[in-house]
């Protein structure tokens, strides 16, 4: 869907998911549900939501720098090996914290470059948790059918 800036008391990012079709409101109901739940340093935060008949948006902070993506295939914007390193191991520390320390383990199934979102201060954060599937707490493994975007 498409994504906008919101002014307010401070600058948010307005996520709108496209027509009402049965994937996209799973994809609403799962961001809901899942990223709703957490709070890690490393993850975007859902601020809030519209859910107005057929309406359905999502407000997270805003990423002034853009997703990992832009960072790395910008010649403007080039990391030195060592940013690059930290920006994995913080990247890492976030997975980590929705296959491990979450109430529900959180499997994200659309890790890329696209879906990681930089902070102002390059800090990056994983979002777009349509795809994610949640385990119960007695589920140990999960199907593994390719999932993800391109």
């Amino acid at each position: 869907g498409a994504i906008w800036n919101g002014v307010g008391q401070r600058i948010v990012a307005v996520k709108r998911l496209d027509k009402l079709l049965a994937e996209r409101e799973r994809e609403f109901q799962t961001e809901m549900k899942v990223i709703g739940r957490t709070h890690h340093k490393n993850l975007v935060r859902l601020l809030g939501y519209c859910h107005d008949g057929p309406n359905r948006l999502l407000v997270y902070e805003y990423m002034s720098n853009g997703s990992l993506a832009d960072v790395l295939f910008t010649p403007q914007k080039q990391l030195s090996w060592n940013e690059r390193m930290e920006i994995a191991r913080k990247i890492a520390k976030g997975i980590l914290y929705l296959h491990e320390e979450c109430e529900s383990q959180i499997i994200h199934c659309d890790v890329k470059p696209q879906n990681i979102l930089m902070d102002a201060h390059r800090c990056p954060k994983i979002s777009d948790f349509g795809l994610a599937k949640l385990l119960k707490a007695d589920q140990t493994k999960t199907f593994t059918d390719i999932r993800g975007t391109k």
